[in-house]
């Protein structure tokens, strides 16, 4: 009771704000739960755990095609490995077959560089052909050089390229004919350029420049004594025309080797077959002797 109201009780004295806000607290429940952890981030896939398409398949067959011609692999390493690309699912599975050869380094599929041969293979040594009363031949599946010296002396030289691996594009030809003869031929969609002469002779470039700027270009250099050099393109022959050769021939190769692992299942299953009726046929044996 307040004493100066006469032993009366006075009224109340109105909370202050303090008293206000911690009876509020005491009312609100407490959350006594944790809060919720965030949820991990999906680890990423590994490059070599990425699965492997048929473009990368195609690449990797390509370097081992190419080491076959350069003759770092023999035909049986190179069918044991061909084997074992076209039954890889993943990078890392790839990456093995070719660590050891040239081009090998990269797991994505490099750019197609408008479909030409010239690519990322070790460029080859200078080449020598010469003809002293004889003949001198280069043609066929090989790989170009990036300089070629021809010297034909009362004979004849040929350098054919349409199926030619350009590992670069600047490919250069020095020709010295002497009472003699240089055929050279070029794919029909490379650049084509000389700068020669001939002394009593003959010295005949069709020049020709391709419309793609990542074409290889021949630059054919030289003179003809009494002689006689020619160049220019094979019509029908284009390196891209090659290319698509080369991938259809993988297919193939591709549906040879699949054909050959189903029979080698089928035969497998064959075997399992003739087993199990060989044991059934020895336990009927055995049971007839147990009974009699």
């Amino acid at each position: 009771m307040d004493a100066d109201n006469g032993g009366r009780p006075g009224p109340e004295t109105p909370p202050g704000p303090l008293q206000e806000q911690d009876r509020l607290q005491e009312r609100k429940p407490l959350n006594m739960t944790k809060p919720a952890a965030e949820a991990p981030a999906p680890p990423a896939v590994a490059e070599r755990d990425i699965r492997a398409s048929d473009a990368d398949r195609d690449r990797i067959a390509e370097i081992l095609r190419e080491a076959l011609a350069e003759g770092r692999l023999d035909p049986e390493e190179h069918a044991e490995r061909i084997d074992a690309v076209y039954r890889a699912k993943t990078m890392g599975e790839l990456e093995p077959v070719v660590r050891d050869l040239p081009a090998a380094g990269g797991s994505r599929p490099q750019s197609d560089q408008g479909g030409y041969a010239h690519g990322p293979a070790a460029p080859a040594p200078d080449q020598n052909l010469v003809a002293i009363f004889s003949a001198a031949v280069r043609k066929g599946r090989w790989q170009a050089p990036a300089r070629i010296n021809a010297v034909a002396f009362f004979g004849s030289v040929e350098i054919d390229l349409t199926e030619a691996v350009f590992p670069q594009q600047q490919i250069q030809i020095n020709v010295t004919a002497i009472f003699g003869s240089v055929e050279i031929r070029v794919p029909e969609n490379i650049t084509l350029r000389s700068s020669g002469s001939g002394i009593l002779g003959s010295f005949e470039v069709e020049t020709h420049e391709a419309g793609d700027a990542d074409a290889p270009q021949v630059q054919v250099n030289g003179y003809a004594v009494l002689g006689s050099v020619e160049a220019k393109p094979k019509r029908g022959a284009w390196i891209r025309d090659l290319r698509d050769r080369l991938r259809e021939g993988h297919r193939e190769l591709r549906r040879q080797v699949w054909e050959d692992h189903q029979q080698l299942r089928q035969e497998q299953r064959e075997w399992h077959e003739r087993h199990r009726a060989e044991r059934r046929e020895r336990r009927d044996r055995f049971r007839k002797g147990m009974d009699g």
